[in-house]
């Protein structure tokens, strides 16, 4: 019997822990430098919570504001790029970081399904555009010995 235009959708619910399972095998992945990073947010969001008493929402996101309410885009657009001034790099978006990480990994010879995965992209297409882009070790011989053959 099918579902008339009336009746709801019979609702498709994961079994309890998977989304925290999935958080972990994901973590689990991460880089050490991440691992670190995330350690040290957990203590200071720790610290935050003690010192904000009451007014803590505890929604269980890691980047929060001192209240652990979200941070409003803007305010973490404006908070990377006074850190990125800080430290005395390049002006960049924080979505450059994602082609950034994409570019050092091309020039690591990561395979670019394992690339796909560690950018989380849905395509292995949009990978590819970003991979495409990078001058491989093989582009940039070729294109010296292009450069050799043409100087006098």
């Amino acid at each position: 019997m099918g579902l008339s235009a009336a009746q709801p959708r019979p609702r498709k619910t994961a079994p309890p822990g998977l989304h925290q399972d999935h958080r972990l095998r994901r973590l689990a992945a991460a880089p050490g430098l991440c691992v670190t990073a995330l350690k040290h947010r957990r203590w200071v969001q720790e610290g935050a919570r003690k010192e904000a008493g009451d007014k803590w929402k505890d929604s269980e996101l890691v980047f929060t504001t001192r209240y652990d309410t979200p941070v409003e885009p803007r305010n973490f657009n404006h908070s990377f790029e006074l850190r990125g001034n800080a430290a005395g790099v390049p002006r960049i978006r924080v979505h450059d970081t994602r082609h950034t990480c994409a570019s050092m990994l091309a020039a690591l010879g990561v395979h670019p399904r394992v690339a796909m995965r560690i950018l989380r992209h849905s395509q292995i297409s949009v990978t590819m555009n970003v991979y495409t882009q990078i001058a491989s070790p093989e582009t940039r011989k070729a294109l010296a010995q292009l450069n050799a053959s043409l100087d006098l």
